[in-house]
């Protein structure tokens, strides 16, 4: 049954909704709206020009309207009068292919018409800085070692603590906090769901974390790579598949190496047969090749992979089995689309269970220290244009994950290259100035 919002809002002190979709660049939308106004924009949605946000749309097309979803719904709280909402587009009547809960959504549902519900969790990697964004936030945060400083984490109880609380109360089932390996970054694991609620929770997150952030004078960024020699932000996910209703983990076979089932192989597989064109997805940004195939940093590794590989407990690969019945993929970062994410995941893993794909063989080396060694493993993309090109020629993906969202996603991706493209650096004039 369906909750009505407008009763919700009665038995909660709602005065405003905020009616939410999430765009292509991951762009988060929102409209304002009155208690009581919601229950014709739970009806009917609320309308936005799909062209003013980063949609392949144009300024003819038809009002786009965000349908709200109860069941996502979050009383925000730091501000108890206000709750969130994910919504879900629509045009014409029509469910808009191209936006990115949507797709999410359809993919769910081929994975459970093939007998199978994903879960995931995401580890959520972010930086405290200064509000103009110049620096970190805490300059008594510079050992060379930083990650799980016990004194800088305490420097910032105020903003992780505020944050956990609030996890805590919406019964998300957080875990721990820590502060991460670069100087001034942080993160926060909750409990890991259903793909669609870890998307839901992880868009919340980001503008939970900025607002708290924002609230104590200070600005969180995601950012894949904000700081020149500090390793960046990434978004690991863990991925299991569980047997509907839900109860058995299909990717659990204590019989198997490292307690991963056939199946588990076999969507482990998809997500390594499709790693370089999959990268334009999870690494959606200019900034993000300056993570995935950066040089050493201060603390003495990246924690990102260069190489599509897999091993067991070893976080010097693409991928890793830490435990029976999951595997982490380690590629994504912080700037990816929380949607995207999941749909990509479950769009490749689909494909390695049809075609049984097997993800070839594991390497148990240290990849920073030995990864020469390894001849046969696919480099990651250099940049983003390698990687949209690489997914340009994925047919299969690109199928996967719908045409027109495909058509959309390059269209506007290449234009975000080619406008970088065409910026001028300082680094030019320094190197080119004087030839």
């Amino acid at each position: 049954m369906t909750l009505d919002l407008a009763t919700y809002a009665k038995d909660n002190g709602i005065k405003y909704f905020m009616i939410s979709y999430t765009d292509l660049f991951g762009g988060q939308r929102a409209k304002l709206v009155p208690a009581p106004a919601i229950a014709g924009m739970q009806r009917d949605g609320a309308g936005f020009a799909g062209f003013a946000t980063w949609l392949d749309m144009t300024p003819a097309h038809p009002d786009l309207f965000a349908l709200p979803d109860a069941a996502s719904v979050i009383q925000l709280p730091w501000k108890k009068d206000v709750a969130w909402v994910a919504a879900d587009c629509m045009m014409e009547g029509r469910s808009v292919a191209q936006a990115p809960r949507n797709l999410l959504k359809r993919l769910i549902g081929e994975a459970q018409s093939e007998g199978m519900r994903v879960k995931t969790g995401v580890e959520a990697e972010f930086f405290l800085i200064s509000a103009d964004g110049s620096e970190i936030s805490d300059g008594l945060d510079t050992a060379e070692k930083p990650c799980y400083d016990q004194q800088a984490i305490m420097r910032r109880y105020d903003v992780i603590a505020e944050i956990c609380d609030y996890m805590l109360e919406l019964g998300w089932g957080p875990y721990q906090n820590d502060h991460e390996d670069a100087n001034g970054q942080f993160e926060m694991n909750w409990e890991f769901d259903d793909a669609l609620k870890t998307a839901d929770k992880h868009s919340f997150f980001k503008f939970m974390v900025k607002s708290v952030a924002e609230k104590h004078g200070l600005r969180a960024t995601f950012m894949p790579k904000p700081f020149k020699g500090l390793t960046g932000n990434g978004c690991h996910c863990h991925i299991s598949v569980w047997d509907l209703p839900g109860k058995t983990n299909a990717f659990a076979d204590d019989n198997a190496d490292f307690g991963l089932s056939a199946k588990g192989r076999n969507f482990l597989g998809g997500i390594m047969n499709h790693a370089s064109a999959l990268a334009a997805i999870t690494n959606p940004t200019v900034n993000s090749y300056k993570r995935i195939n950066a040089p050493r940093t201060t603390s003495g590794a990246t924690w990102s992979p260069n190489s599509v590989t897999w091993t067991g407990n070893n976080r010097t690969h693409m991928v890793r089995v830490p435990g029976p019945g999951r595997f982490e993929l380690r590629l994504p970062d912080g700037a990816v689309n929380p949607y995207l994410l999941q749909a990509v995941i479950i769009a490749c893993g689909l494909n390695g269970v049809r075609t049984k794909a097997d993800p070839g063989p594991h390497h148990d080396i240290d990849m920073y220290q030995d990864g020469h060694l390894i001849k046969d493993a696919p480099r990651l993309p250099l940049n983003l244009l390698d990687a949209l090109r690489q997914y340009d020629g994925d047919t299969l993906l690109k199928d996967a994950m719908g045409t027109e969202f495909s058509a959309a996603y390059l269209k506007l991706k290449h234009n975000e290259w080619n406008a970088y493209a065409g910026h001028f650096t300082q680094w030019e004039r320094d190197n080119t100035l004087d030839i």
